[in-house]
């Protein structure tokens, strides 16, 4: 019986030890908060599963590292407060001008760039190119800022109406209930083409005002494996671009 004691308590040790190893790198697991939302062919949660060009980058990273990444999407506020809290090991996609006043007095590493984008408006072909002066309703995802727009919404001159997914923002600007949807373009292209089956339906309007910037991994626990991811990035960037092209992430952008 006491050799079976001192053989659990063996046991436990061990166990505790490789809890510890893991604990200090090799292996350890990482929670990334990510958005709740689907932005395909980027990122989207389908069955649970954390999926598209982000996840495909971030695993393999991962996998060099010797690490675990263990992703837990969030609506984009919380998401933002669960990062300068850190409550979360990394954000995923994250921007040092989003949701700037939640980031006021707080220490939060960014990686390079890992995706390039282009918020603008999608409308219809036939509104391609109206004048600034005939826009009177704007679209956006909740919880995005759409910055290129800021002077206009703050002056009265165009109405911000937001709704929790890009599927049926899309449909209000087909329907005519809005007169067009800021979003990144290849997720507005995508979905458009692949979920609604109506390409070409809706057209990126250039004359209006966009942003063109970059998605980028964040932490305000670990800046040592920021410096890691862009070390990897760097040495790995035809890796990465292969990847970005298998998913179409970064279409219409060039």
């Amino acid at each position: 019986m006491r050799r079976l004691i001192r053989s659990l308590f063996a046991l436990a040790a061990l166990c505790l030890a490789l809890t510890a190893g893991l604990a200090k790198g090799q292996g350890a697991n990482y929670v990334v908060g990510v958005e709740d939302l689907d932005y395909f062919p980027i990122y989207a949660m389908r069955d649970k599963e954390y999926v598209g060009a982000a996840r495909d980058i971030l695993d393999a990273f991962a996998k060099y590292a010797g690490i675990r990444f263990t992703y837990v999407p969030m609506p984009i506020t919380r998401l933002t407060s669960e990062l300068v809290n850190a409550s979360v090991d990394f954000k995923f996609p994250d921007n040092a001008y989003w949701l700037a006043d939640l980031r006021k007095g707080k220490t939060i590493a960014y990686s390079q760039a890992v995706i390039a984008y282009i918020d603008g408006v999608m409308v219809l072909p036939e509104k391609k190119g109206r004048p600034l002066a005939q826009f009177s309703t704007l679209g956006t995802v909740t919880g995005f800022t759409p910055f290129a727009w800021q002077s206009t919404l703050k002056e009265g001159r165009v109405r911000l109406i937001e709704n929790p997914q890009m599927r049926a923002l899309q449909k209000q600007v087909l329907a005519g209930r809005i007169d067009g949807a800021y979003a990144s373009v290849a997720v507005a292209n995508h979905l458009l083409e692949k979920d609604l089956k109506q390409p070409g339906a809706l057209v990126f309007d250039a004359s209006l005002p966009h942003t063109r910037s970059d998605y980028y991994l964040s932490s305000a626990k670990h800046p040592e494996l920021i410096k890691r991811f862009d070390t990897w990035l760097k040495a790995n960037a035809a890796r990465v671009s292969a990847i970005k092209n298998k998913h179409g992430a970064e279409a219409g952008v060039n």
